[in-house]
């Protein structure tokens, strides 16, 4: 698993995630995951995203982790 840290968040950012975690009841950490994924549900990033990238150079891309299968492609 990775892990990010953020730092400099405004004032009152993690008394909010806090009680929106307590609504939920969930972990402030459980709690800004489920942020996380519903955002980037909202504006998926394609496997040509990540590989344009300067950092998609180090991705690993293991199909059948992600449920898909490999195929040759017909020429």
């Amino acid at each position: 698993m990775e892990q990010i840290l953020i730092r400099s968040l405004p004032a009152g950012t993690k008394a909010v995630l806090r009680a929106r975690a307590q609504h939920h009841r969930r972990s402030v950490e459980a709690e800004a995951r489920e942020i996380f994924a519903e955002a980037l549900k909202r504006d998926p990033v394609t496997i040509v995203d990540l590989l344009s990238m300067d950092e998609g150079a180090d991705i690993e891309f293991e199909p059948q982790r992600l449920g898909l299968t490999a195929r040759t492609p017909e020429l």
